[in-house]
């Protein structure tokens, strides 16, 4: 009876093959492959109306020398959990601040460079980034703006603290008692 069984099997998993059907693991596409086909800005029709939109380690150069706002980054990965659980979070901070904070996301999967050159060991890390402006007398105030960090976050934070962390860092505000 049991080898009957597993005759039965092995045939109707042969047949489903054959047909088109293959077993999960067989039909499981290939994301990395995808991934690496398509150029990031592929993404940004998809997140070009968002206040946080997804950008290249090369647009997060260009972000760092042009300042008409202050910067916050979400270094994320598509994988983790806690980044998932915090993108609402910073999207709407994002739209809370919109014309007085830049916010952007940068996928550390797919920019592995650049994660690495803002040394992001955990996810997500939150970077907050404003003007670096020398004092009278201070070396390193070239032609280009150069990004300052002001405060650097490992772990999902929520939007009242972004948002209570930005005003602390930007504008003067106090600094919050917890994040």
């Amino acid at each position: 009876m049991m080898s009957k069984i597993c005759v039965i099997l092995a045939v109707t998993m042969a047949s489903s093959v054959v047909q088109g059907f293959a077993p999960p693991s067989a039909q499981r596409p290939s994301f990395t492959a995808t991934t690496r086909s398509h150029p990031i800005s592929a993404l940004h029709s998809v997140a070009e109306d968002k206040a946080a939109p997804l950008v290249t380690g090369e647009e997060l150069e260009l972000m760092m020398t042009e300042w008409d706002e202050p910067l916050v980054v979400d270094a994320y990965a598509t994988w983790c959990g806690p980044c998932l659980l915090m993108a609402p979070e910073f999207e709407a901070a994002a739209q809370e601040l919109k014309g007085r904070v830049r916010f952007c996301k940068l996928d550390t999967d797919l920019e592995p460079d650049m994660a690495g050159r803002l040394n992001i060991m955990g996810l997500p890390t939150v970077l907050f980034l404003d003007k670096f402006e020398p004092k009278e007398g201070q070396e390193g105030g070239g032609e280009q703006a150069r990004a300052m960090l002001k405060d650097r976050i490992e772990g999902a934070i929520r939007k009242d603290s972004i948002i209570a962390l930005c005003e602390h860092h930007f504008f003067g505000g106090p600094m919050p008692e917890q994040v």
